[in-house]
């Protein structure tokens, strides 16, 4: 059984995000929410919400207990991006991309043995 929590359109870099999902694939929960709030990036905060969230949805759902899960998967995809324009001299413009991304963080109980 695993349990699912997707977080879209977070307002932080793909490439960004992936570099904390990375510290947390395959660690327990307890484990992982200790590593995230010790991790001092901006997309710590928000992958902590979202495994909290996941956590939630295994014991409502689908009465998990809490303490036996691992981030089984973790994954970033790229969102919409966001196109915006800054002026540069002898007026041509430069395109800014304000990129978002799609996190998804899948838990499953901790396998006996």
């Amino acid at each position: 059984m695993q349990a699912k929590a997707v977080a879209k359109t977070v307002r932080i870099a793909p490439r960004k995000v992936r570099l904390v999902i990375d510290l947390i694939r395959g660690k327990e929960v307890g484990e992982a929410i200790a590593i995230l709030r010790h991790t001092n990036k901006g997309a710590s905060p928000v992958i902590e919400k979202l495994i909290k969230s996941a956590m939630a949805n295994a014991e409502h759902n689908y009465e998990m207990d809490a303490e036996g899960l691992v981030v089984s998967e973790a994954y970033v995809n790229e969102g919409p991006t966001l196109k915006r324009f800054r002026p540069r001299a002898q007026g041509r413009a430069s395109a800014i991309n304000k990129r978002t991304s799609h996190i998804t963080v899948v838990l499953t109980e901790k396998k006996e043995g």
